[in-house]
């Protein structure tokens, strides 16, 4: 296993523990906090730049013509790497923060806006070819409200492509440091993490579920499972991390889904 530490951390090695630290919910998840500090280390770390982000686009595709929603676009490296493939891109955040940078980034002609993923969406029915939902999911306890919004955004037989943590990688973190009694496989369990980066220090909640739950969840919600995947990292990682990529070529990190409307 490589170290499980999100899309929002700029580290590469060694596990990261669930912290004992109780905060308050509106004080979780604050991306405003460390916008900056998180965009500069996702935009060059092994697990975004050259393992989730590589692995999303591959299974997206051919995009080119496609209107392709960003659920949770956070600063927009891969809204901008899709467009650049020739898709037509809108994205939103919860984050008013990653969403100024995405603005920067993409230029104030994108459909970007605020929105949260757990509430209705500022989006007509069926108006989306593809969903790209990457690493956002693991925030929410109920995935229901949130995939029945993307499906009813979603074109009938368009996809949802989704990244997820891998639930084998968690489970195995939770025992690595000795805290299974807290934290089982086959529960759907919260904890929090305090990432640091660039000097800035946040509190993450995130949820962990099993397999089966997000089987039952995706199916539950109108998608049919098209693909499951768990890659390799992207062929530059091993010229630009050869020491981790020696020692772990393969890791559980993140679980990929291809999931399509019926």
């Amino acid at each position: 296993m490589i170290s499980n530490e999100h899309h929002e951390q700029a580290s590469s090695t060694g596990p990261t523990s669930p912290s004992a630290v109780t905060v308050d919910p509106p004080k979780a998840n604050d991306y405003n906090s460390f916008a900056e500090a998180y965009t500069a280390a996702n935009e060059t770390n092994l697990i975004n730049a050259h393992y989730e982000r590589p692995a999303m686009l591959a299974l997206a595709g051919d995009v080119a013509g496609r209107r392709i929603l960003d659920a949770g676009c956070g600063s927009g490296p891969l809204s901008a790497a899709l467009r650049d493939r020739g898709a037509l891109v809108s994205g939103f955040d919860a984050s008013a923060g990653m969403l100024e940078l995405a603005r920067r980034r993409l230029g104030d002609g994108t459909d970007l806006r605020v929105a949260d993923l757990g509430s209705p969406l500022p989006y007509a029915d069926d108006t989306f070819d593809d969903v790209v939902a990457s690493l956002v999911l693991h925030y929410l306890e109920d995935w229901g409200p949130a995939l029945a919004e993307l499906r009813r955004v979603l074109k009938p037989g368009g996809r949802l492509i989704a990244s997820v943590d891998h639930p084998f990688a968690i489970n195995l973190m939770h025992r690595q440091a000795d805290r299974e009694a807290d934290y089982k496989y086959f529960d759907t369990t919260n904890w929090t993490e305090e990432w640091t980066m660039g000097g800035q220090t946040a509190l993450m909640s995130i949820w962990h579920r099993p397999l089966h739950a997000m089987i039952e969840a995706f199916t539950g919600a109108g998608f049919r499972i098209m693909v499951i995947s768990e890659p390799e990292p992207d062929p530059a990682a091993r010229e630009l991390f050869p020491e981790v990529i020696a020692s772990t070529p393969r890791f559980l990190c993140f679980l990929f889904f291809v999931l399509q409307a019926d």
